[in-house]
């Protein structure tokens, strides 16, 4: 029987699942430290996976892809900021004074890197290009929010916390590590991995479902969600839904207007719109004192959950899109356009070369 079209996708239901599951029994002590260890054990398997699948070629043709990191970074570090000031008038109404301030903090944070990838991994993006741009999005982040916080969050206090530099030992630690073994070992089981695609999509999928399950109980835990007057909460939810929508449109339309391929617009939707909490937090606890520190997050607690829903639908939407176009194109020629060595179609894996 065929699925009902008012349904969502399987993937979707499994994050709802997820957050149900999270708000009912979210992890505490050890088991939170076990899920913590599991999600970082998850994130460092997808990218040692995607560095065993993606040829040499295909990583130095995204890490060249200039316009696209550039268009990602614009978004991120540009256009994010400025939509959080423009509006103030309708947001300082809808939410408190400190949940504004954590939706401008929100604006100014690096795009996320796990979940951007797997979305777009998902889609039949360009991944290449989609672990090149997160992961610098991240890396320059560190030293490019603060800054960004001196400019457009006007007033902070208590800045006290960790070295910035701990933070990029982390992210060299968890991500690029794993996917420069994966690329060292491309050559003793590459052709494994590409026999079982499966394999790399539950690693993708799994990722995110860890991040939402880790990321939701530590809200819980800390009972923010008890500590904000529900119309407040429901205005913020609101302005997180305006920001996303815009940012999912302008990333999409700027994509199209400049002329890149689906494939690259798909990496740049999925990279040029999120905002990542795995960066947040920390830098929240540098940046802030720890009195305003539950405020300030709340807002990318809560973007973060919503960009995770969006996406999966709209990752799911993308990859139906592939495939209903391969299938008309089967049906019309015979013959499907191969895919490479990326997963991509073989003119979508040089995308970056020629651009």
């Amino acid at each position: 029987m065929a699925r009902p079209r008012f349904l969502p996708d399987n993937f979707t239901l499994m994050l709802v699942t997820t957050v149900a599951l999270a708000s009912l029994l979210p992890a505490h002590g050890e088991g939170e430290v076990a899920f913590n260890l599991l999600t970082n054990v998850a994130i460092a398997a997808l990218f040692f996976l995607h560095g065993a699948k993606l040829s040499r070629e295909a990583v130095l043709a995204g890490a060249t892809h200039w316009r696209l990191h550039l268009l990602v970074f614009a978004s991120t570090f540009a256009v994010f900021p400025i939509v959080g000031l423009a509006l103030k008038p309708v947001l300082s109404w809808m939410v408190t004074p400190q949940l504004y301030l954590g939706i401008l903090f929100l604006c100014t944070l690096p795009a996320t890197v796990q979940s951007a990838i797997a979305f777009t991994s998902i889609a039949r993006g360009n991944v290449p290009a989609a672990v090149c741009s997160a992961s610098a999005s991240s890396l320059f982040g560190i030293f490019i929010t603060p800054v960004l916080v001196g400019l457009v969050v006007i007033h902070h206090d208590g800045a006290t916390g960790a070295s910035p530099f701990d933070s990029i030992g982390n992210i060299m630690l968890q991500l690029l590590v794993p996917f420069i073994a994966g690329q060292l070992s491309r050559r003793a089981i590459g052709k494994w991995v590409e026999r079982h695609r499966a394999l790399l999509k539950i690693v993708d999928q799994g990722s995110i479902l860890l991040v939402v399950y880790t990321a939701f109980s530590e809200a819980v835990n800390t009972g923010l969600w008890h500590q904000i007057p529900p119309l407040a909460l429901l205005g913020l939810l609101g302005c997180c839904a305006v920001i996303l929508a815009f940012m999912l449109a302008f990333t999409t339309y700027a994509a199209r207007w400049l002329g890149f391929s689906r494939e690259d617009e798909i990496t740049i939707v999925f990279c040029g719109s999120k905002k990542s909490l795995a960066s947040g937090i920390p830098m929240a606890k540098v940046l802030f004192a720890t009195g305003s520190l539950g405020a300030i997050v709340l807002p990318l607690m809560l973007f973060h959950q919503m960009q995770l829903m969006v996406c999966a639908v709209l990752a799911q939407r993308y990859a139906d899109r592939q495939r209903a176009a391969q299938a008309a194109q089967r049906a019309t020629t015979g013959v499907v356009t191969p895919l490479g060595r990326d997963g991509n179609a073989e003119s979508s894996a040089n995308a970056g070369a020629g651009r």
